[in-house]
């Protein structure tokens, strides 16, 4: 009798509590993405949530248990956003030069654009966890690898396609053009130099153009 019952109405309160959960998770998750931007990983604790969003610290606990799981789930949600504003875009063109220079120009304006209070989300964090161990360390080198990997997928397949010369050193020429991207955000955010982003752009137009099969077919970025 007790599990008809439950059977009833528990499934309904029990979608009800999971749905209400993950409601308070995103939004805890874009108030920790934009925190640790600008003061850190460390800046995150379950206490200071709770008190910023109105929220029963015991919630907030049981949703996340730890302040590393805080840090690790902010980071997955931060690759997210990443995903959404960067990479997600640039797939839209074609595998050539053109795919290269839209996830370069994409990159640009999502750290011109504040999409993270602080510019780059992982470009702060990196630097704060570089030097450390432990899961957050871990979870921080897969990000930059699968970013890395990412600029060097794109141009192999611009060289594939021809656009690109066929001797090209790709990992190097991801890392000058990572290096590049990563410049401009950390002048633009310490200096407030909105300037730093177009001479990225006119940086990485000649880097590629210099690699490029055929110069002309190289859009100027911005």
């Amino acid at each position: 009798m007790m599990a008809t019952k439950t059977d009833g109405g528990g499934t309904a309160k029990l979608d009800g509590r999971v749905e209400r959960g993950n409601q308070t998770r995103r939004l805890v998750l874009r108030r920790t993405v934009d925190i640790a931007s600008v003061e850190g990983l460390d800046a995150l604790s379950v206490g200071r949530i709770a008190t910023e969003l109105k929220l029963s610290k015991s919630g907030v606990f049981a949703l996340f248990g730890s302040k590393e799981e805080l840090q690790l789930a902010t980071i997955r949600a931060a690759g997210r956003i990443y995903l959404d504003a960067v990479v997600e875009p640039a797939r839209q063109s074609p595998p050539g030069i053109g795919r290269v220079s839209r996830l370069c120009a994409h990159w640009l304006d999502y750290s011109e654009q504040r999409v993270f209070p602080g510019g780059c989300f992982f470009y702060g964090v990196i630097a704060e966890f570089d030097a450390r161990e432990g899961a957050v360390h871990d979870a921080l080198v897969r990000a930059n690898r699968d970013w890395t990997d990412q600029v060097e997928r794109c141009l192999a397949e611009a060289r594939d396609t021809g656009e690109l010369r066929a001797d090209l050193d790709v990992p190097q020429l991801a890392f000058e053009l990572i290096a590049l991207m990563e410049t401009a955000n950390a002048h633009s955010v310490l200096h407030d130099e909105p300037d730093a982003y177009r001479k990225a752009g006119v940086a990485i137009t000649a880097r590629l153009r210099a690699a490029s099969t055929d110069p002309a077919s190289v859009p100027q970025l911005p």
